[in-house]
């Protein structure tokens, strides 16, 4: 079972202070008896504080005095030798203690008195009083008068306690103070070693070495939670390197090509080995329009996975914004021979149109190219109390399980035999799915090999 430090340390702390307080107390009443005369009489005058304050709990709205729990917070500090009257503002007695039984008073004064008499032979005290007034919001509605014998006075309890201090003084402080160190210096180390080690591990993650995972086990609750979060934040940090060092590698691998044939082309002509005629010029063009789309499709998925992405957010039909887009795609599908269906209401949302239509297009275009001729395409606006779906179903050729948790990387292509001219970049779905996590969405998509994808958006109607 684990516990969280937060309780460790209070039990630690406690332990020390209640140590100290009691070595303190006891050190103060044997080597000095000032000093609990002192703490007598301030102890004394904080009952006397604590008593007003409950009594002056008991005042209630309309004038009202709750007289039982009165008579029992007098007869509770008659017992630890204080006699108790308390009035109203008109001097009315609300409750009295000598009134109640002054036979019981005057007999707790004479004890009193012969327990000071048997522990100081020439004590000289005699019966005081203290008041001490009631108010509320709308000023004092009464008084506490509490009486003792003063200018202090020692109970039997006192009196056993100072007897009983006094035989064990030594052997209780050194006990203790024994007992403290070797709690707080095992207590230190459980607690300073596991911490150690993530800060050891943080260093290394600092220089860049993400492969270090803090093993030891702890069970306290949150040292565990730092140790598992180093750890994730360790291999999260492991992943994003590789990522990036992919990244680079994707993007070197993609330029790689069009800039190698437009080189060859290039040195062919100025060598004169072709003629630089329209039709090479063109062929260079379309490489160079093929890097400008790639660049492009970079610097938008840049600019969809900032932060600081703004969104224009309007209410639209979210169906007839399908129905436009699928009119754009309608010659393309014809044109291979895939039929495109289209099913929904009128369903408004709140978003941005020309986003949310650019993620339509992604999807719409990659139903196209992975479904062969003769298939069929289904797209479908389904809306609820809260929440708008897209989805783009194909009976194409399907996504193997393997590739499935990738398709939203960057340059990631399910079909290895893809190339620049049969697919894009391979950053479309990236780009979707950039999007529809900026409008607080999600993006679900289920496959299978040989049976067809579906893609489902999820939208928050009003985000």
């Amino acid at each position: 079972m684990k516990f969280s430090l937060r309780t460790k340390l209070s039990l630690s702390y406690i332990s020390v202070v209640l140590i100290s307080v009691l070595l303190l107390s006891v050190s103060a009443n044997l080597l000095l008896d000032k000093h609990f005369k002192d703490y007598i009489t301030e102890n004394q005058a904080r009952k006397n504080k604590e008593i007003a304050f409950q009594v002056q709990q008991q005042y209630k709205a309309g004038g009202q005095w709750d007289t039982e729990s009165i008579g029992n917070i007098c007869l509770n500090a008659l017992k630890q030798g204080m006699i108790i009257k308390v009035v109203d503002a008109a001097g009315q007695v609300i409750w009295d203690a000598r009134l109640h039984d002054n036979a019981q008073c005057e007999a707790m004064l004479a004890h009193i008195a012969t327990n000071m008499s048997s522990r100081y032979p020439n004590w000289e005290g005699s019966y005081v009083e203290n008041a001490f007034p009631i108010a509320n919001e709308s000023g004092e509605v009464g008084k506490v008068i509490i009486g003792y014998y003063g200018p202090y006075f020692f109970t039997d309890v006192d009196l056993a306690f100072i007897n009983t201090m006094n035989r064990l003084l030594i052997g209780v402080g050194t006990f203790s103070l024994v007992l403290s160190f070797l709690f707080g210096s095992v207590m230190a180390k459980r607690l300073s070693t596991p911490i150690s080690r993530v800060i050891a591990t943080a260093k290394m993650i600092a220089k860049g070495y993400f492969d270090d995972r803090v093993t030891e086990p702890s069970n306290t609750k949150e040292i565990a939670e730092l140790t598992e979060t180093i750890n994730n934040l360790a291999e999260t940090l492991e992943k994003q390197e590789l990522l990036r060092k992919r990244l680079t590698a994707d993007v070197a691998h993609e330029l790689r090509t069009p800039l190698a044939t437009l080189q060859g082309q290039m040195e062919a002509m100025i060598d004169g080995i072709w003629e630089p005629d329209a039709e090479r010029l063109k062929s260079c063009h379309e490489e160079i329009m093929r890097i400008n789309r790639l660049v492009g499709d970079l610097e938008k998925l840049a600019k969809y996975e900032s932060e600081n992405l703004i969104l224009t957010k309007t209410a639209f039909d979210l169906s007839e914004l399908a129905r436009q887009v699928i009119q754009n795609f309608e010659n393309d599908f014809a044109q291979k021979g895939v039929k495109i269906e289209f099913s929904g209401e009128k369903e408004t949302v709140v978003a941005d149109k020309d986003k949310i239509s650019q993620v339509l297009v992604n999807l719409l275009s990659n139903a196209q190219k992975y479904t062969q001729p003769g298939g069929t395409v289904q797209v479908a606006v389904k809306g609820s109390a809260d929440i708008m779906k897209i989805v783009v179903k194909d009976n194409g050729q399907g996504i193997a399980p393997e590739d499935l948790p990738h398709i939203f990387e960057r340059f990631y292509r399910a079909d290895k035999s893809r190339n620049r001219l049969t697919g894009g970049a391979g950053i479309g779905l990236t780009i979707t799915k950039a999007i529809i996590d900026a409008h607080q969405g999600k993006v679900e998509v289920r496959s299978q090999v040989g049976q067809g994808t579906e893609f489902i958006i999820s939208l928050p109607k009003l985000v």
